[in-house]
């Protein structure tokens, strides 16, 4: 299960990007006092916290009232993680995780910001929900679920860290040291997305394993 956590972990640090998600967090909270902005980043971990949550312990409701395979899900979330995983590599934000131009426009316009763009989709994204679910699926369920669980609490508990002092970190990195970041989670995430792609296509076609 340590295994498996570290792995997990790892799958999520990389779809969340944390780091390369910075320089959009400042943004949105600019011109905020850092009591607000500290206040802004507590709300916004506990509420991406909650979403992450409720699909990790949902998802196999979620399978069965639609009628999904894991197998297919599978490979629906490896083709849009490595949508996000390209997009990093280009050190581009994906249209995906990032907030669109009009939710970063509709924020600049909130008193509370925290809720979106930020908890989702800057946090929890469609591609990270669609990670805690690909991770936590059979074989091995519980012990996935729970694995699955540690690794996107250490994460967010690191997103908020992040966060908390995003104005220290910023002054030591710049944006080129960012993107450099962000290319390398990129290439990881690529890695994790065709895996899991791969996983997904035996799971649909096991002839493909021989």
């Amino acid at each position: 299960m340590i295994v498996y956590a570290i792995h997990a972990l790892v799958s999520v640090f990389a779809v969340m990007n944390p780091l390369g998600n910075l320089p959009i967090f400042m943004s949105l909270t600019a011109g905020y006092t850092l009591e607000e902005q500290r206040k802004t980043a507590s709300k916004a971990i506990g509420i991406a916290f909650l979403i992450l949550l409720i699909f990790l312990v949902l998802g196999n409701i979620i399978f069965s009232v639609f009628g999904i395979t894991v197998a297919a899900f599978r490979v629906a979330g490896g083709i849009l993680i490595f949508g996000i995983a390209y997009n990093l590599l280009h050190a581009k934000a994906s249209h995906v995780h990032a907030p669109h131009p009009e939710e970063h426009q509709e924020s600049e316009e909130k008193d509370d910001i925290s809720v979106t763009p930020l908890a989702t989709p800057l946090i929890a994204g469609p591609g990270t929900i669609a990670t805690v679910m690909a991770l936590a699926a059979a074989p091995n369920e519980l012990n996935n679920s729970i694995a699955v669980f540690i690794g996107f609490t250490v994460v967010l508990a690191g997103t908020f860290l992040i966060f908390r002092y995003a104005g220290n970190i910023s002054k030591r990195l710049g944006q080129t040291e960012l993107n450099v970041i962000s290319r390398l989670m990129g290439l990881l995430l690529a890695v994790i997305a065709v895996q899991m792609g791969a996983a997904g296509l035996i799971g649909l076609f096991p002839a493909l394993a021989h």
